[in-house]
């Protein structure tokens, strides 16, 4: 039976928006899911112009960002009066995918300069889940700071660092193991592809799970 399941999923100003589009192509084909709210900021638009060659007008970064289902509904950052800045709306967690150092420092410090970062601050208040996936290297003593900040306050810090244990070949694949392991941290695992089970790892790359 499909579930229920609200996301709230933001984009920001930091590397990496491909597998922004990854994330959000899987949630919008998942019949768990009822609703995405896409959130993507004036710096995270610029960062989706360069890597998909588009311009950065909300438009045609939602068409690049391929969003395309009618359950994702793009909400405006500047507009602090959306919905995801009440508590009292619901989500069941918020990702931010790529999370910029400056986000995560606004975060940690209970800042809401958009409506990014309110609504991570009302994820933290309501204690739902929110997963930070940092693009930042390397890091200094002000970012480890934030980190253990928001870990401490309830938020699960994900870098976006790659495995090699998979043997990756491609940037794709690289953005399929990262991906998957959100979905993971959501409740939403999509395969077990990249489970340890003691196989080798060659052997591994072959196995594609089920659902």
């Amino acid at each position: 039976m499909p579930d229920t399941r609200r996301i709230t999923l933001a984009v920001t100003g930091a590397g990496g928006v491909g597998a922004s589009k990854r994330l959000l192509a899987a949630l919008q084909q998942d019949e768990r899911v009822a609703h995405v709210d896409l959130l993507v900021s004036a710096n995270g638009r610029k960062l989706a112009a360069l890597e998909f060659g588009t311009q950065d007008d909300p438009d045609s970064v939602a068409q690049a960002l391929e969003a395309t289902s009618a359950k994702v509904r793009m909400l405006d950052p500047a507009d602090l009066a959306g919905p995801v800045t009440s508590g009292s709306y619901p989500y069941d967690a918020m990702v931010i995918l790529p999370c910029a150092a400056g986000v995560l420092g606004r975060i940690a410090q209970g800042l809401a300069h958009d409506l990014i970062e309110r609504a991570a601050d009302v994820a933290l208040k309501e204690r739902r889940r929110l997963v930070l996936c940092l693009r930042e290297t390397p890091l200094n003593l002000v970012h480890l700071r934030n980190m253990v900040a928001v870990t401490e306050a309830g938020a699960i810090v994900y870098p976006m660092i790659p495995t090699y244990y998979n043997v990756p070949e491609t940037l794709a694949e690289l953005q399929d193991e990262l991906v998957e392991r959100v979905l993971q941290l959501l409740g939403l695992p999509h395969t077990d592809r990249y489970r340890w089970d003691g196989v080798s790892t060659p052997a591994r790359r072959e196995h594609a799970g089920t659902p």
